[in-house]
Protein backbone atom coordinates (compact mmCIF):
# COMPACT_ATOMS: atom_id res chain seq x y z
CA UNK A 1 0.00 0.00 0.00
CA UNK A 2 1.21 3.50 -1.19
CA UNK A 3 1.36 6.01 1.48
CA UNK A 4 0.20 9.48 1.19
CA UNK A 5 4.41 10.78 0.89
CA UNK A 6 5.39 7.56 -1.78
CA UNK A 7 1.88 9.16 -3.21
CA UNK A 8 3.35 12.21 -4.25
CA UNK A 9 6.97 10.58 -4.85
CA UNK A 10 5.30 8.77 -7.76
CA UNK A 11 2.61 10.89 -9.28
CA UNK A 12 3.69 14.49 -8.29
CA UNK A 13 0.82 16.87 -8.19
CA UNK A 14 0.43 19.20 -11.55
CA UNK A 15 2.57 22.02 -11.24
CA UNK A 16 1.21 25.81 -12.22
CA UNK A 17 4.92 27.12 -12.99
CA UNK A 18 8.05 26.08 -10.92
CA UNK A 19 8.29 28.44 -8.23
CA UNK A 20 11.69 27.96 -6.64
CA UNK A 21 13.45 28.79 -9.94
CA UNK A 22 15.36 31.96 -11.14
CA UNK A 23 13.56 34.07 -13.76
CA UNK A 24 15.78 35.42 -16.55
CA UNK A 25 14.80 37.55 -19.70
CA UNK A 26 15.27 35.88 -23.22
CA UNK A 27 16.59 38.28 -25.85
CA UNK A 28 17.20 38.08 -29.75
CA UNK A 29 19.88 40.13 -31.52
CA UNK A 30 20.14 40.26 -35.58
CA UNK A 31 23.50 40.98 -37.20
CA UNK A 32 23.01 41.77 -40.69
CA UNK A 33 26.06 41.54 -43.19
CA UNK A 34 25.34 43.43 -46.20
CA UNK A 35 27.55 43.83 -49.73
CA UNK A 36 26.37 46.82 -51.98
CA UNK A 37 29.11 45.85 -54.61
CA UNK A 38 32.20 47.48 -52.99
CA UNK A 39 32.42 46.73 -49.46
CA UNK A 40 30.83 43.94 -46.92
CA UNK A 41 29.25 46.46 -44.14
CA UNK A 42 26.93 45.79 -41.15
CA UNK A 43 23.85 47.52 -40.14
CA UNK A 44 23.86 48.94 -37.08
CA UNK A 45 20.87 51.27 -35.04
CA UNK A 46 20.82 54.17 -32.12
CA UNK A 47 19.92 52.52 -29.05
CA UNK A 48 16.33 53.94 -28.07
CA UNK A 49 16.54 53.30 -24.26
CA UNK A 50 18.37 52.98 -20.98
CA UNK A 51 20.92 51.79 -20.52
CA UNK A 52 23.32 53.02 -23.40
CA UNK A 53 21.04 55.46 -25.20
CA UNK A 54 21.98 56.72 -28.48
CA UNK A 55 24.78 54.66 -28.26
CA UNK A 56 25.53 51.85 -31.77
CA UNK A 57 23.89 48.65 -31.12
CA UNK A 58 22.85 45.41 -33.13
CA UNK A 59 19.07 45.23 -33.40
CA UNK A 60 17.93 43.48 -30.73
CA UNK A 61 14.65 42.83 -28.31
CA UNK A 62 12.88 40.14 -26.28
CA UNK A 63 11.02 37.55 -26.64
CA UNK A 64 7.25 37.83 -25.94
CA UNK A 65 5.61 34.46 -24.50
CA UNK A 66 3.57 33.46 -27.52
CA UNK A 67 6.52 34.06 -29.97
CA UNK A 68 9.04 31.43 -31.24
CA UNK A 69 12.69 32.99 -31.04
CA UNK A 70 12.68 32.99 -35.09
CA UNK A 71 9.45 34.88 -34.87
CA UNK A 72 10.90 37.16 -32.42
CA UNK A 73 13.92 37.96 -34.54
CA UNK A 74 12.02 38.80 -37.70
CA UNK A 75 9.71 40.72 -35.70
CA UNK A 76 12.48 43.16 -33.98
CA UNK A 77 14.06 43.35 -37.35
CA UNK A 78 11.26 45.04 -39.48
CA UNK A 79 10.19 47.15 -36.04
CA UNK A 80 13.68 48.64 -36.13
CA UNK A 81 14.89 48.59 -39.48
CA UNK A 82 12.10 47.97 -41.69
CA UNK A 83 14.07 44.64 -43.46
CA UNK A 84 11.17 42.07 -43.80
CA UNK A 85 11.61 38.37 -45.70
CA UNK A 86 14.83 38.67 -44.56
CA UNK A 87 16.06 34.58 -43.90
CA UNK A 88 18.23 34.20 -40.61
CA UNK A 89 20.17 31.73 -39.17
CA UNK A 90 21.22 31.00 -36.01
CA UNK A 91 24.65 31.16 -34.30
CA UNK A 92 24.75 31.06 -30.61
CA UNK A 93 23.28 31.99 -27.59
CA UNK A 94 25.32 34.59 -25.23
CA UNK A 95 24.57 33.82 -21.53
CA UNK A 96 27.57 35.75 -19.58
CA UNK A 97 25.96 36.32 -15.88
CA UNK A 98 26.57 39.75 -15.93
CA UNK A 99 26.58 40.87 -20.01
CA UNK A 100 23.08 43.40 -18.92
CA UNK A 101 23.60 45.40 -16.15
CA UNK A 102 20.03 45.70 -15.36
CA UNK A 103 18.56 42.61 -15.49
CA UNK A 104 19.98 38.90 -16.17
CA UNK A 105 19.35 38.22 -19.66
CA UNK A 106 20.48 35.63 -22.33
CA UNK A 107 20.51 36.41 -25.39
CA UNK A 108 19.98 34.28 -28.57
CA UNK A 109 21.92 35.87 -32.03
CA UNK A 110 20.79 35.69 -35.57
CA UNK A 111 22.50 36.47 -38.54
CA UNK A 112 22.03 36.70 -42.24
CA UNK A 113 23.57 38.05 -45.17
CA UNK A 114 21.96 40.38 -47.88
CA UNK A 115 22.51 42.30 -51.25
CA UNK A 116 22.24 45.94 -49.56
CA UNK A 117 20.82 47.31 -53.12
CA UNK A 118 17.82 44.63 -52.86
CA UNK A 119 16.60 45.88 -49.46
CA UNK A 120 17.97 49.55 -50.03
CA UNK A 121 14.30 50.96 -50.29
CA UNK A 122 12.90 49.07 -46.71
CA UNK A 123 15.33 51.39 -44.48
CA UNK A 124 13.83 52.89 -42.30
CA UNK A 125 15.30 56.37 -40.73
CA UNK A 126 13.16 56.16 -37.00
CA UNK A 127 16.30 54.38 -35.13
CA UNK A 128 19.24 55.98 -37.65
CA UNK A 129 19.60 52.20 -38.96
CA UNK A 130 22.97 52.86 -40.79
CA UNK A 131 25.28 51.02 -42.81
CA UNK A 132 28.92 50.67 -41.58
CA UNK A 133 31.72 49.00 -43.10
CA UNK A 134 32.74 45.91 -41.32
CA UNK A 135 35.73 47.06 -40.58
CA UNK A 136 35.30 50.73 -39.30
CA UNK A 137 32.22 49.95 -36.84
CA UNK A 138 31.94 51.96 -33.83
CA UNK A 139 32.58 50.97 -30.55
CA UNK A 140 29.04 48.74 -29.53
CA UNK A 141 26.82 48.23 -26.43
CA UNK A 142 27.74 45.42 -23.99
CA UNK A 143 29.30 42.52 -25.62
CA UNK A 144 27.78 43.47 -28.86
CA UNK A 145 31.50 43.36 -30.44
CA UNK A 146 32.08 40.17 -29.03
CA UNK A 147 28.79 38.70 -31.77
CA UNK A 148 29.54 40.69 -34.47
CA UNK A 149 33.40 38.38 -34.08
CA UNK A 150 31.80 35.87 -33.97
CA UNK A 151 29.12 35.87 -36.59
CA UNK A 152 32.71 37.45 -38.79
CA UNK A 153 34.09 33.53 -38.38
CA UNK A 154 30.95 31.71 -38.89
CA UNK A 155 30.82 33.63 -42.43
CA UNK A 156 34.86 32.69 -43.12
CA UNK A 157 34.51 29.19 -42.02
CA UNK A 158 30.82 29.06 -44.40
CA UNK A 159 32.68 30.93 -47.56
CA UNK A 160 35.29 28.15 -47.35
CA UNK A 161 32.98 25.75 -47.57
CA UNK A 162 30.34 26.76 -49.65
CA UNK A 163 30.33 29.52 -52.68
CA UNK A 164 27.52 31.54 -50.44
CA UNK A 165 29.04 35.08 -51.94
CA UNK A 166 27.45 34.09 -54.84
CA UNK A 167 23.87 34.44 -53.29
CA UNK A 168 24.94 38.42 -52.80
CA UNK A 169 25.84 39.25 -56.12
CA UNK A 170 23.43 40.69 -58.54
CA UNK A 171 22.92 38.74 -62.12
CA UNK A 172 25.35 40.51 -63.37
CA UNK A 173 29.01 41.40 -61.88
CA UNK A 174 32.71 42.17 -61.82
CA UNK A 175 35.21 40.42 -60.84
CA UNK A 176 36.85 43.12 -58.99
CA UNK A 177 33.30 43.20 -57.25
CA UNK A 178 33.70 39.63 -56.24
CA UNK A 179 37.55 39.85 -55.14
CA UNK A 180 35.87 42.86 -53.28
CA UNK A 181 33.53 40.81 -51.34
CA UNK A 182 36.09 37.79 -50.31
CA UNK A 183 38.54 40.30 -49.65
CA UNK A 184 35.85 41.74 -46.98
CA UNK A 185 34.48 38.19 -45.64
CA UNK A 186 37.99 37.26 -45.01
CA UNK A 187 39.89 40.79 -44.34
CA UNK A 188 43.20 39.56 -46.79
CA UNK A 189 44.58 40.48 -49.86
CA UNK A 190 44.14 37.87 -52.95
CA UNK A 191 46.64 37.64 -55.50
CA UNK A 192 44.52 39.16 -58.28
CA UNK A 193 45.97 37.41 -61.40
CA UNK A 194 45.21 34.07 -59.45
CA UNK A 195 41.91 34.93 -58.63
CA UNK A 196 41.29 35.99 -61.78
CA UNK A 197 42.46 32.98 -63.47
CA UNK A 198 41.26 30.54 -60.86
CA UNK A 199 37.66 32.10 -61.25
CA UNK A 200 37.69 32.04 -65.14
CA UNK A 201 38.90 28.28 -64.89
CA UNK A 202 36.34 26.81 -62.62
CA UNK A 203 33.93 26.89 -66.33
CA UNK A 204 31.35 28.85 -64.03
CA UNK A 205 31.30 32.28 -65.65
CA UNK A 206 29.16 33.24 -68.72
CA UNK A 207 31.29 36.60 -69.89
CA UNK A 208 29.50 39.72 -71.04
CA UNK A 209 29.81 41.82 -73.60
CA UNK A 210 29.00 45.07 -71.62
CA UNK A 211 31.82 46.29 -69.20
CA UNK A 212 31.14 48.30 -66.16
CA UNK A 213 32.92 51.76 -66.30
CA UNK A 214 31.79 53.90 -63.61
CA UNK A 215 35.05 53.09 -61.48
CA UNK A 216 37.82 52.71 -63.94
CA UNK A 217 38.26 54.09 -67.50
CA UNK A 218 39.44 50.59 -69.04
CA UNK A 219 36.15 49.21 -67.07
CA UNK A 220 35.39 45.47 -65.92
CA UNK A 221 33.93 43.38 -68.00
CA UNK A 222 30.38 41.87 -66.99
CA UNK A 223 29.71 38.40 -66.21
CA UNK A 224 26.95 36.24 -64.95
CA UNK A 225 27.00 32.89 -63.25
CA UNK A 226 25.75 29.90 -65.16
CA UNK A 227 23.60 28.51 -62.59
CA UNK A 228 23.15 24.99 -64.14
CA UNK A 229 26.84 24.32 -63.80
CA UNK A 230 26.71 25.91 -60.65
CA UNK A 231 24.31 23.59 -59.06
CA UNK A 232 26.34 20.19 -60.31
CA UNK A 233 29.75 22.03 -59.97
CA UNK A 234 30.00 24.59 -57.23
CA UNK A 235 33.01 22.55 -55.18
CA UNK A 236 35.22 24.35 -57.63
CA UNK A 237 34.64 27.41 -57.29
CA UNK A 238 36.72 26.89 -53.60
CA UNK A 239 39.77 26.19 -55.45
CA UNK A 240 40.51 30.03 -56.06
CA UNK A 241 40.17 31.21 -52.46
CA UNK A 242 43.88 31.63 -51.56
CA UNK A 243 44.94 34.74 -49.33
CA UNK A 244 48.00 36.73 -50.16
CA UNK A 245 48.08 39.20 -46.87
CA UNK A 246 46.29 39.75 -44.17
CA UNK A 247 44.33 43.46 -43.73
CA UNK A 248 43.81 43.90 -40.21
CA UNK A 249 41.12 43.66 -37.92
Amino acid sequence: MINSFESEKFFPMKLDNYSPQNRMLVAVDCIIFGFDGFQLNVLLIKRGIEPKKGHWSLMGGFVHNNEKVEDAASRILKDLTGLSDVYMEQLHIFSDVDRDPIERTISVIFSSLIDINEYREQISAEYEAKWFPLYSIPKLIFDHDQMVALAQEKLRYKAAFHPVVFELLPEKFTIPQLLNLYEGIYRQEFDKRNFSRKLLSSGLLIKQKEKEKSTSKRGAYYFKLDRRRYQSKFQSVLNFVSPTRHLGK
